[in-house]
């Protein structure tokens, strides 16, 4: 269980709102790292900015090997989605 609850998009920071808008139109879904970093919208956009130039198409790492980067990472964090 978390240490800190995510919060509900519609119970999120005015600031924070344009953000888990956007994750929900691009996924049909906010990601829970993103519902919780709501609670500081400054930390959220900067995760937001930094994980889209990670999976911009303009990067030259192949979009196969950043797939399998997610992954990997995630299983070493034992993530449980």
């Amino acid at each position: 269980m978390s240490r800190i609850s995510p919060l509900h998009p519609d119970d999120a920071p005015v600031e924070a709102q344009t953000v888990l808008r956007d994750f929900f139109q691009a996924r049909n879904s906010v990601p829970n790292m993103f519902r919780t970093l709501a609670r500081r919208p400054t930390a959220m956009k900067t995760a937001s900015d930094h994980m889209t130039a990670f999976w911009n198409e303009e990067t030259t790492a192949d979009p196969k090997l950043k797939e399998l980067l997610a992954v990997r990472v995630s299983v070493l964090n034992e993530c449980k989605y």
